[in-house]
């Protein structure tokens, strides 16, 4: 870890590229540098038109429940 803190930029390009880069202490694995999943796309609205049918009498009132 100590020869990554002078290093780190290059060590964050090489994991943008696809490169897995493992950071260890005294030969051991102790951390991974990945790059941030993209942030998602905001949904379109109105993608589902057409896609989704709904009954008639979806909002007619629903009948007594026995008790």
């Amino acid at each position: 870890m100590h020869n990554a803190r002078g290093t780190l930029g290059k060590l964050v390009d090489e994991a943008l590229a696809g490169k897995e880069v493992i950071l260890a202490r005294s030969g051991r694995p102790v951390a991974r540098i990945v790059p941030l999943n993209e942030t998602p796309r905001p949904r379109k609205l109105g993608a589902l038109v057409g896609k989704i049918k709904l009954p008639d009498d979806f909002d007619a009132p629903q009948p007594e429940a026995p008790s």
